[in-house]
């Protein structure tokens, strides 16, 4: 605005007439060039327009200086009118064409530099074998035109620009089942060397096979393969950003809170071809994870562990007393209730069962291998009534032989004891049933002879009945020692049955107690192996 109103102020002075009704003299170089070579006449409009234009290009440069703002405060330099991350971002892509590989000579490879930061491991689908991680990703390039001189401009070395204005490699990961929830980052670094760094994280859902036979003490490896899809390894190359070393322990932002322990990130890069044809580049890395066991050893072997031990204790218990049967049929349904609580715990998969799941069938099948030896020895010791006796061989067996073997000393004394004892009461049984008892109640025959002849006058119709009651009486009497003969007969055979149902108890319960140890300590140490892998 003030330029034009100067421009106009001179046009103006240089048609102004001087007081002498002469035109106003232009001393500039065109104007006394024209002045001589015709005459000035004060009433020509000829002359005027030369020396307008003369006078109009000759103060163009002064008004431009005046135009231009003074130095400011503190001596400072005028500032450009336009931004320079804006003019830097137009002089780059101006003329860009992001739809070919940015470098001028078509032979060159462009290598990509790729690198990757586990920052937590969010789940892992046993059934449908697949591992949902969260990575920072990283890559870089060089793009030939993308460089500049930052003398030209304000000396910037780096500008952001968008991701969707520039080529970017192709780089996929193999092992990819669907689109995680990535947030989306549009802009990229570069450099003025032409380097261009591509910083994002990605959730990634990769197929992995998952092996669950040593659950809750398993390590898995999985393995996320970053490759070009369709350039070839003289068109696309991949390497590694940082050392191997450094990208196998790196933990500085893995979330070390959940179920999953985070071992190491192994790196290899290879070559592959498909049918003979092109080699391609490709970057594997292998994700090794833990899982952290305590909460499936409190929430599942613990409460197993607590049941199978009262179930050993159960044989503590009289074999002879009912409450065995019931108590050992309680602790198989509270299992059964128990395996069906746990059962969504546990991984589910179609390649193999996991060894847990072997270790709670086994639980189960001791617990009915129990409750069927309880029974077994229930029905040795009861309802001897329809039993016969112990045949010798298991006498012989049992009583003998296994007891020397399980070192049951006393029940040997106590049965030796009670035979005698038996054979004694026998005896004396046996004696008495053999004195009789004469109408007299004499014990010499001859005596109760005389002593009846003398009276035979005198008592004969007292005799008569008194003999008829007395041997009423001897018959109930016979009857009753028939009775008691039979019933102490059978508490023998109840006895004896009872001492084959202990020494069996006792050897079936140290089966069954060495049994359970065993598959214990195999267990124990097969899972205190897997962890300490």
């Amino acid at each position: 605005m003030q330029r034009e109103r100067l421009i106009a102020r001179l046009i103006g002075r240089s048609q102004k007439p001087d007081g002498g009704g002469k035109a106003y003299e232009c001393r500039l170089p065109p104007c006394s060039a024209q002045s001589s070579a015709e005459p000035a006449a004060a009433g020509a409009s000829g002359s005027m327009v030369p020396t307008a234009l003369g006078a109009l290009l000759a103060l163009l440069p002064l008004a431009s200086t005046l135009q231009s703002p003074g130095p400011q405060h503190g001596g400072r330099m005028p500032e450009p009118s336009e931004p320079t991350l804006r003019r830097l971002s137009h002089y780059l892509l101006a003329h860009y064409q992001k739809g070919s590989r940015p470098v001028r000579d078509w032979r060159t490879t462009t290598n990509v530099a790729i690198d990757l930061m586990v920052y937590a491991i969010l789940s892992v689908d046993e059934k449908n074998q697949v591992l949902t991680t969260y990575i920072w990703y990283r890559q870089h390039w060089t793009d030939e035109f993308l460089r500049w001189d930052p003398a030209r401009f304000d000396n910037l070395t780096q500008i952001s620009l968008p991701v969707e204005s520039i080529w970017v490699p192709d780089i996929l990961i193999n092992e990819f089942v669907d689109v995680g929830k990535s947030p989306h980052v549009p802009y990229v670094y570069v450099s003025h060397h032409g380097e261009v760094q591509n910083l994002k994280p990605i959730q990634v859902m990769t197929a992995c096979s998952l092996d669950i036979y040593s659950f809750p003490f398993d390590v898995q490896n999985c393995s996320l393969t970053f490759t070009s899809w369709l350039h070839h390894i003289r068109d696309i190359n991949l390497s590694l950003w940082r050392q191997p070393e450094l990208v196998k322990f790196d933990r500085s932002v893995f979330m070390n809170q959940g179920e999953w322990e985070l071992l190491y990130v192994l790196s290899r890069f290879q070559e592959f071809s498909v049918k003979s044809s092109d080699s391609y580049a490709e970057m594997k890395f292998y994700v090794v994870i833990r899982r952290r066991p305590l909460f499936y050893t409190v929430s599942l072997l613990l409460p197993s562990i607590f049941l199978m031990v009262m179930d050993i204790v159960g044989f503590y218990l009289p074999p002879h007393s009912g409450e065995r049967v019931s108590f050992k049929i309680t602790l198989l349904l509270g299992y059964s209730v128990f395996l069906i609580i746990v059962s969504d715990t546990l991984p589910a998969t179609a390649v193999g069962t996991p060894l847990i799941g072997i270790y709670f069938v086994v639980c189960m099948a001791l617990l009915v291998i129990s409750l069927t030896e309880t029974i077994l020895i229930v029905r040795l010791v009861h309802k001897q009534d329809l039993q016969p006796h112990v045949p010798e061989w298991v006498k012989h067996l049992l009583l003998e032989r296994a007891t020397i073997l399980l070192c049951v000393w006393d029940r040997k004394k106590f049965s030796q004891s009670r035979t005698q004892s038996l054979d004694i009461s026998r005896q004396v049984e046996n004696n008495d049933s053999t004195a009789k008892l004469t109408p007299y109640g004499c014990e010499d025959p001859r005596e109760c002879g005389s002593v009846g002849g003398t009276r035979s006058t005198l008592a004969f119709a007292g005799r008569t009945e008194g003999l008829a009651a007395l041997q009423e009486v001897l018959r109930e009497t016979t009857a009753i020692r028939q009775l008691l003969e039979k019933r102490e007969e059978f508490r023998d055979v109840a006895r004896e049955w009872l001492q084959v149902g202990y020494v069996l108890d006792v050897l079936l319960f140290r089966v069954y107690l060495a049994a359970v140890l065993a598959y214990s300590i195999t267990l124990g140490t097969l899972w205190s192996v897997w962890r300490d892998a």
